[in-house]
């Protein structure tokens, strides 16, 4: 990609009604656009991120036989009525249709997935699985904030397993907090996140939530000092915390120090609580009807970049994790015109990285001085800037820089991966 093509520009100005951290420097780098107050529209480098956690986020589901279906982001009136959520969910947008019909923006998917299920399982044998989306979703946020952390549109991957049992449940509950683990492993958050008990639903004493260690994080959390002895990174959160009497749920330690977090995701154990609504049974080995047991997991594709940017940003700009970033480099030639050496020279390293499947971000925009476009690479926030100069073609060689370091060195041309 030539940066001049971009039709999104950098700003150096601070945004103004910005009312966190990521919502400034991803809108002044060009990743995101504000709509209104809670909603923002991605931009072409944003739209680049996403999709690198959703490749991620899919290929740990994928491992764990997760299937994925697209459901519907509008539901009836009825859907909801029979859960007795219609009344009682606070954040539900609700709105009125032709000839008096109601509908709701989905803010989760328990209403539409269980009457969905519900045509295809009919036995035990049908059982279990789990079926997993990534759709947009809406919340009727009273007071959105933080900019991409609490939003009122944000897009989410939620996953809903059905069981026979509830030790099957208990089974496939854990192996997707094992695809959790590796799904902040590879977003590069592994050592920020910690697995946080919090109250239960209607099936189980506890659910949990991932936490990400945040200075600016929203969430006070108690994290267990006695886990981390034991090289485990457990947390109890604060709605369930009582100093002196909580124990932690791993060691049965008392020692806790108080966090500030970011909720990324969580998971519950749901039971037979919507089976019950909709009158999702199943014939078990005796031919005897069953209600079946339901698990969700919910992971904020969205709240996951923005927390990635409240976690590594600096006060230059974007930080992005290898595995994330939108580019792998950003090349930057030092040349007076298109058509003396050095420009057809970082042409030649750009074209080699790119059939090489890397993605590369060229800046082609010479007209302008080499110290405004090195604070665009580092508003940017791409892990590895090249910089190809008079100087560095006198050894055949780039400077690179790594954007989380700042470490500069020399490397031959040819021996660039």
């Amino acid at each position: 990609m030539y940066l001049s093509t971009l039709f999104s520009k950098t700003s150096k100005e601070k945004q103004e009604d910005a009312d966190s951290r990521n919502a400034d420097l991803l809108t002044r780098a060009g990743y995101i656009a504000k709509t209104m107050a809670g909603v923002y529209s991605y931009l072409p480098l944003g739209v680049r991120v996403l999709k690198n956690i959703e490749c991620i986020v899919r290929e740990e589901m994928g491992a764990i036989g997760g299937q994925e279906v697209l459901l519907s982001a509008l539901s009836p009136r009825e859907a909801w009525q029979k859960t007795g959520r219609w009344d009682a969910f606070d954040a539900l947008f609700q709105l009125s249709g032709a000839a008096d019909q109601e509908y709701a923006l989905n803010p989760t998917h328990e209403e539409i997935v269980t009457p969905l299920v519900q045509q295809y399982v009919h036995s035990y044998r049908d059982l279990p699985f789990g079926c997993y989306q990534i759709q947009t979703k809406f919340r009727k946020e009273l007071r959105a904030k933080s900019g991409l952390l609490r939003g009122r549109e944000f897009l989410m991957k939620d996953l809903y397993s059905f069981h026979c049992s509830e030790e099957c449940l208990e089974k496939y509950y854990e192996k997707v907090q094992g695809a959790y683990e590796r799904i902040f492993e590879r977003s590069g958050l592994k050592d920020r996140t910690y697995l946080t008990f919090a109250s239960g639903g209607s099936f189980s004493q506890y659910s949990h939530e991932y936490q990400i260690l945040l200075e600016t994080g929203e969430d006070t959390i108690y994290v267990s000092e006695d886990a981390e002895r034991e090289g485990k990174r457990i947390a109890i959160n604060k709605e369930i915390y009582e100093e002196g009497k909580t124990r932690c749920p791993i060691t049965g330690g008392l020692a806790f120090r108080e966090e500030r977090g970011s909720e990324a995701a969580n998971i519950f154990k749901l039971g037979t609580r919507f089976s019950e609504a909709f009158d999702l049974h199943f014939l078990d080995e005796k031919n005897e009807q069953q209600l079946v047991v339901m698990g969700c997991y919910g992971l904020g594709i969205s709240r996951v970049l923005g927390i990635l940017v409240e976690a590594f940003a600096d006060e230059k700009g974007l930080v992005w994790p290898e595995s994330i970033a939108p580019y792998a480099y950003h090349i930057i030639p030092l040349a007076k015109k298109k058509e003396d050496h050095v420009y057809m020279k970082a042409l030649e390293v750009y074209n080699k990285l790119c059939a090489e499947g890397k993605g590369c971000l060229f800046d082609d925009r010479i007209d302008q001085s080499a110290g405004s476009r090195f604070a665009d690479a580092e508003l940017l926030g791409i892990p590895k800037r090249l910089v190809i100069s008079e100087k560095t073609l006198l050894k055949d060689e780039v400077e690179v820089m790594s954007r989380q370091s700042g470490a500069v060195q020399q490397v031959r041309i040819d021996s660039l991966k």
